[in-house]
């Protein structure tokens, strides 16, 4: 069944393995021409994981969510250089805390009745939370639809630099907590649709003139098979 709806969203076959690489080093990205690097705003590449040893978060026991949102938090302490920043529990976090991240952007949040349907917001908000670096650039969302999202972000169009921060976390994360991966599936997530690599990259972008014209707009879009999104 699960293969079934697989095939029909990324015409990955039943038979195929999954192939891909976190190496940034394989990153073939040469900088935007300067007429076209002055459209983008921001880039964004976020990927979805979950832990090798626990089940995903719509069979997780209260005890396991603990362990997980403890073991990925020690990880992240450890971050030095760019990557250094600060935990913040959705239980404990202060008034202040939740105005700065609602105000950043950066806050997720209950209520969702999708993921409640599913099971994947029991004892909320217990051991879940956001990761920041100081520098706002990079995020990890704890025990969340994933039991991790991992985010890298910053202003303008150097996807090369997005992508490196991204993998460099993400390599750091998994010496403490193996993710979960499949030959066939690739990295294993909540949802279908974040099978294979679980990655979704974005760029905030300005196009005020092809906003007048929502049709061509979407046409693009689906010529090219991305996604217009919000702008958070």
């Amino acid at each position: 069944f699960m293969d079934k709806i697989i095939e029909s969203y990324h015409g990955h076959k039943p038979t195929d393995k999954h192939l891909s690489s976190m190496d940034y080093n394989q990153l073939d990205c040469p900088p935007f021409p300067a007429d076209e690097d002055k459209m983008i705003n921001s880039t964004r590449i976020r990927v979805a994981r979950n832990l090798a040893d626990y089940p995903l978060g719509t069979a997780v026991t209260r005890s396991q969510r603990k362990e997980i949102e403890t073991l990925v938090v020690s990880a992240l302490n450890e971050f030095k250089g760019e990557l250094k920043g600060k935990y913040f529990s959705l239980e404990t976090m202060t008034d202040a805390d939740k105005k700065q991240l609602i105000a950043d952007h950066f806050l997720f949040k209950g209520g969702d009745k999708y993921l409640e349907s599913a099971g994947l917001e029991r004892d909320w908000p217990e051991a879940r939370g956001i990761f920041h670096n100081d520098a706002k650039t990079f995020l990890v969302w704890v025990n969340e639809e994933d039991q991790l999202r991992i985010i890298s972000m910053q202003k303008g169009s150097d996807i090369h630099a997005v992508f490196k921060r991204l993998s460099v976390a993400a390599s750091k994360i998994e010496e403490k907590a193996k993710f979960a991966n499949d030959e066939h599936f690739g990295y294993i997530s909540t949802c279908p649709t974040n099978m294979g690599t679980g990655l979704r990259a974005s760029v905030h972008i300005n196009l005020p003139k092809l906003m007048n014209n929502k049709a061509l707009h979407q046409s693009i879009a689906d010529k090219y098979h991305v996604q217009i999104r919000g702008i958070h």
